[in-house]
């Protein structure tokens, strides 16, 4: 299993945010500088969000993650702000590894097959928003139908991966719900990598026995309640 640190990106600073509110954000400084930090302790990934681009402004922090995939050179998984299959073929033409599609996937699931076609199934990640059992949309304000389902027809599409985040749980630092995990699991093909809850060792062991193909550790891991040495380890 593969450990993804966050870098959330809001107004130009790294953050995190607890159940995705702007008002709840608490800064980290320089996203760049974030960034190379978890590098440097071993990190082979990274997980970044554009933020402003998720509450409207697409355009914002787009020089930052342009200068964060040029100068790590590592895997990176985009999302934030992705609206259209031109926003998508941009972020893929620039460098990152996977682009995350969330609401886009749910208004126009054939924006799926047509990247998928273009680039590789490898790189287009949808995003399974889970709130209640529900697939979240819109900044996670409204819901659109049972995530299982919608997590099978992004597998028939072409998608390579999907990322289950569940919003119940998402920023507080109290674990991971493992029964949704273990389902959504079981329903696909693809590889799921997991966000939202993971704070604790047992968290990344228990998705890691789930068979995740990966984790995001973002609130916990600022904060310190859980380090990436530990996470890394878990995974080994």
């Amino acid at each position: 299993m593969k450990i993804f640190p966050a870098v959330d990106i809001l107004g130009g600073k790294c953050v995190q945010l607890v159940q995705g509110k702007r008002e709840s954000a608490t800064a980290y400084g320089d996203p760049l500088a974030c960034a190379t930090r978890w590098l440097s302790m071993g990190a082979t990934a990274l997980h970044v969000v554009n933020l402003d681009g998720a509450f409207g402004t697409s355009s914002e922090n787009a020089r930052l993650i342009r200068e964060i995939i040029k100068k790590t050179g590592t895997e990176i998984e985009l999302g934030g702000g992705i609206r259209s299959v031109d926003d998508a073929r941009q972020w893929l033409e620039t460098g990152v590894d996977r682009v995350i599609i969330s609401t886009l996937a749910t208004q126009d699931p054939g924006c799926i097959r047509t990247l998928a076609d273009e680039f590789g199934s490898g790189r287009i990640m949808p995003g399974v928003d889970a709130k209640g059992g529900q697939i979240a949309v819109h900044g996670w304000q409204e819901t659109a139908g049972d995530f299982l389902g919608w997590a099978k027809k992004f597998e028939e599409l072409g998608a390579g991966s999907l990322l289950y985040t569940n919003v119940d749980v998402e920023g507080l630092q109290q674990g991971v719900r493992l029964e949704p995990v273990k389902l959504l699991i079981g329903h696909v093909r693809i590889p799921v990598v997991v966000a939202g809850g993971v704070s604790t060792r047992a968290d990344v062991a228990g998705l890691r026995d789930a068979g995740a193909h990966g984790a995001v550790l973002g609130s916990a891991l600022y904060s310190g309640k859980i380090t990436l040495k530990d996470a890394l380890e878990e995974c080994r």
